[in-house]
């Protein structure tokens, strides 16, 4: 069976991938001021004009592989806002918001909800339990994937099958430095038989057991790759952009058949964010 797939797999990323809709907000106010994750350090400077360069550099990226950005306003006092995919999860027109833990970033969650509204989405439902969004789901066409451990309860995954009516499958996180989800954990392609990238020692045992029974043909990552948040990556199932230093994963994809797209997302990452911490997708 593995045999005859890889090849179907090789001609499906021979074809233009479909455009893809990304919602992210330029680090105007971007800052480390507190720690709520073991890469902040409020005492290391930052250098929010290299932010926005790297940013806009993930922008344009993003722009010419035909995918379409739409924008949202920063906010002053919301240093973390530039981290979009915390704010909402959506599939198929489904909205579902987010309730963040740390009440730093709890403002941002009601600025995501308006411009949601405002832009039409009626069926648009504000959590009840503390929901990270895309930092901890991340949809493989067919499951909705979902992280617990350090942010999104446990109990937000029946929420958001119920909001979102779709099944979910739960993964407990156990090291902190990969705190969501989506720093251990991608998509690479959607469908009927998704594929996706992990790094195992982020997940507890029977996390791993899991993944390895619904991913057989997973890509596997290193713990170097893991340390740069290489799995902080964003794929439109042909190209894959990743930070720069994960080299290694990078390796590995282009023997798949996928063509990576390495940035520079330093400065991002000292708030413990890369690719994928910026970009909310519009499933």
């Amino acid at each position: 069976m593995t045999v005859s797939a890889a090849p179907a797999a090789a001609d499906s990323r021979a074809k233009l991938p479909t455009a893809r809709h990304y919602v992210m907000c330029p680090p105007k106010h971007f800052a480390v001021e507190y720690s709520i994750n073991p890469w902040m350090d409020p005492t290391s400077p930052v250098d929010t004009e290299l932010a926005m360069k790297q940013w806009e550099a993930l922008k344009q990226t993003y722009e010419r592989l035909g995918h379409t950005v739409h924008v949202i306003e920063p906010q002053p006092g919301l240093p973390d806002m530039v981290f979009s995919a915390n704010s909402a999860t959506v599939i198929d027109g489904r909205v579902l918001g987010a309730r963040f833990r740390a009440p730093e970033r709890a403002a941002e969650a009601e600025h995501f909800r308006r411009w949601f509204t405002t832009r039409g989405y009626r069926e648009l439902v504000m959590p009840s339990r503390v929901n990270e969004a895309e930092g901890d789901f991340a949809w493989t066409g067919t499951l909705l994937l979902a992280g617990s451990g350090f942010r999104t309860d446990p109990e937000a995954h029946a929420e958001a099958q119920e909001v979102l009516g779709v099944p979910v499958v739960s993964l407990s996180l156990t090291d902190p430095r990969y705190y969501h989800l989506d720093t251990a954990l991608f998509v690479l392609e959607r469908g009927e038989h998704p594929q996706i990238a992990y790094y195992p020692d982020a997940f507890s045992a029977g996390s791993r057991r899991v993944l390895e029974r619904l991913f057989p043909d997973a890509v596997v990552a290193d713990a170097e790759d893991a340390a740069c948040l290489g799995l902080n990556g964003v794929s439109d199932g042909r190209n894959v952009v990743l930070p720069l230093e994960a080299t290694g994963l990078a390796a590995q994809l282009t023997a798949r058949g996928y063509e990576p797209i390495m940035l520079d997302v330093s400065e991002l990452r000292k708030s413990g964010g890369g690719p994928k911490c910026c970009t909310m997708e519009l499933h």
